[in-house]
């Protein structure tokens, strides 16, 4: 029976020294840059578009991903507006298409809404995406057909004034932010948990409609190959403008 046992946990702690060595971790230091809009025309209507771009490696080698979206707002109240759109992503050539870009087309829906607490701000939306990607052949070459996939987000946002007059013109405010990734559907086998993005940084507000936002993103990402993951340390500036078109 002790050697029964003895075996047992020798077996268990082989297999487990295996799987930690099968397991592949890499790290790398990404930067992104992106522009956001959202444009009340009336009551009731507004529009969404953006623009992002990504580096490569050590924050400033190559690109990575280009990114535009765009969508139709409908405001339920001041504080609450559901969004449909359509966003293209670019994949510049990578490990597994080296001379080639892989394109994708993905529609998207979203609930936000904003909270405020004296004058802190929340801001929150789920959001969901149909994401449909080339398939790469070879290095040089895209197939005919896509992969379909669908992912989940939950994107939680907090702004912390700096000043004691609150958000205005001139400002600085803490940002606190983390938006979580889930895939689902048939195509989906190993990572079912996509990423997480935690980003820490700092808010200056120009004017009551446009601000800038910069700070540091962590980024924990399960790839589809089995047991990869990437740590990505990314260095984020966004500027954004939030118009208001209503006549007063």
């Amino acid at each position: 029976m002790h050697r029964k046992f003895i075996i047992t946990v020798m077996l268990l702690f082989s297999l487990y020294t295996k799987a930690q060595q099968v397991k592949q971790t890499e790290t790398i230091s990404r930067s992104w840059i992106g522009y956001f809009n959202q444009t009340r025309f009336s009551n009731k209507w507004g529009i969404w578009a953006e623009a992002q771009l990504r580096t490569k490696e050590d924050f400033v080698e190559g690109l990575s991903q280009g990114l535009v979206r765009a969508g139709l707002t409908y405001y339920i109240s001041d504080a609450a507006k559901l969004t449909a759109g359509y966003a293209y992503v670019n994949d510049f050539p990578a490990s597994g298409h080296r001379n080639i870009s892989v394109p994708e087309h993905r529609p998207w829906q979203q609930l936000q809404w904003h909270t405020k607490y004296g004058h802190k701000r929340m801001m929150q939306w789920f959001r969901l995406e149909q994401r449909f990607k080339r398939r790469v052949k070879n290095d040089d070459e895209l197939s005919e057909d896509y992969v379909f996939t669908w992912r989940a987000r939950y994107n939680f946002w907090y702004d912390i004034p700096l000043s004691k007059k609150g958000i205005v013109a001139n400002s600085w405010s803490v940002i606190l932010n983390d938006e979580v990734h889930i895939n689902f559907g048939k195509n989906i086998v190993h990572n079912y948990f996509d990423q997480n993005r935690l980003f820490v940084g700092f808010k200056y507000q120009f004017t009551e409609n446009t601000n800038l936002q910069f700070g540091y993103m962590y980024l924990f990402q399960q790839l589809s190959v089995p047991n990869s993951y990437r740590n990505t340390n990314t260095v984020r500036a966004y500027f954004f403008q939030n118009i208001d078109a209503r006549r007063k």
